[in-house]
């Protein structure tokens, strides 16, 4: 049996179709002792009572027709090595040396013979290489199938909305407090990116007075959010312990994190406040959310009951959370009362309804 590799015949076969009929005859003479004829078309090569190489003319190869195709196929099988092969006087240093140049290998034209050889191999060699990398690994073993159940169970793992709800929060109010202007500079880039595009902002506020106001659009909610920081220089500190931060999740994927804590400017303590996030995941990015609502509920200092500035802690329970979405979600857009304001980005239609007021405005 031949002992070339399959790029190896594959190239030896291209590399012999270069000579004539009459030196490719005489090379299978010199390979075969003469004990194989090419015009035999029924020549079978024996290899422990087992055919391994049957010669027929319609697969020939070279410029001889069926003769030289059988005659190339015999010095195949019956080389030992392709370096055996190509040493072999009847394969001319100007035939490897073209071959070489149509497989686009450069070698300079006064290269030495077995110089030449060595590049055939090499190039033969790589030729493997690649061909192996290309082959994908079959997944075809029990242990292999239970390793892949097994990976595909751990990326699939629940979502701890603590640790999630945590995240979020550090990562939006160092961000939001970063873009008040006595900080420098700001980290990053605040903008409606962080926003679904139908985002909803209720704003409740007591200070001298009680309003509530209603924002809709992207665009809209994160313009009034920033101006807190921005125009009205305020700084928002997030109590992140057990009872200022408390999350919830409702069955279709929405992330509610509701989170307490003190609103600053300067030096000055001024109050406050209680803000709940609903969190949608993004399809479009890993582990990526998005906000697409927002309650926040800012009390001044003046309004406030004895203590209630030692430890914020925010009043709604996980159950809450649930119900607040609940009212979001089947509240009419045209249920606003008297002393509301609504404000619009895009069309104008109604924001948030304002709902269950007794569950809203819960401390």
């Amino acid at each position: 049996m031949s002992g070339l590799s399959c790029p190896e015949r594959e190239g030896c076969r291209k590399l012999l179709g270069l000579l004539d009929t009459d030196e490719i005859m005489a090379l299978c003479d010199t390979v075969t002792n003469r004990l194989v004829q090419p015009e035999d078309r029924q020549e079978k090569v024996e290899e422990g009572g087992k055919d391994t190489e049957k010669y027929r003319p319609d697969q020939g190869l070279g410029q001889g027709g069926a003769c030289n195709g059988d005659a190339i196929r015999a010095i195949l099988v019956y080389s030992q090595s392709v370096e055996e092969l190509l040493r072999r006087k009847k394969v001319h240093r100007d035939v490897i040396f073209k071959y070489l140049a149509s497989q686009g290998v450069v070698v300079p034209p006064a290269t030495e013979k077995h110089n030449l050889v060595q590049h055939a191999k090499d190039h033969w060699k790589k030729q493997l290489h690649l061909k192996l990398k290309e082959t994908p690994e079959p997944v075809n073993t029990s242990q292999d199938i239970r390793d892949f159940k097994q990976e595909k169970e751990d990326k699939t793992e629940k979502v701890d909305f603590r640790r999630l709800g945590e995240a979020f929060c550090r990562w939006f109010f160092e961000l939001l407090n970063s873009q008040n202007p006595f900080f420098g500079p700001p980290q990053d880039v605040w903008g409606p990116q962080h926003f679904w595009h139908d985002v909803k902002l209720r704003f409740y506020y007591n200070t001298s007075e009680q309003n509530v106001t209603y924002y809709h659009g992207a665009e809209i909610v994160s313009l009034r959010l920033l101006s807190l920081v921005k125009e009205e220089h305020l700084f928002l500190s997030p109590n992140l312990d057990s009872h200022g931060l408390k999350c919830a999740s409702s069955p279709h994927g929405l992330v509610m994190v509701g989170v307490a804590g003190t609103v600053h400017r300067g030096n000055s303590c001024l109050g406050i406040f209680e803000q709940i996030f609903g969190l949608i995941r993004c399809p479009f990015g890993e582990n990526t959310w998005k906000i697409k609502f927002v309650n926040l509920r800012i009390i001044g200092q003046s309004s406030l009951a004895p203590g209630a500035l030692m430890k914020p802690a925010i009043t709604f329970e996980p159950s809450d959370l649930e119900a607040f979405y609940n009212v979001i979600v089947v509240c009419g857009a045209n249920e606003v009362q008297s002393n509301v304001r609504q404000t619009d980005s895009r069309t104008g239609d109604q924001g948030l309804c304002s709902g269950n007021e007794a569950l809203l405005n819960k401390r």
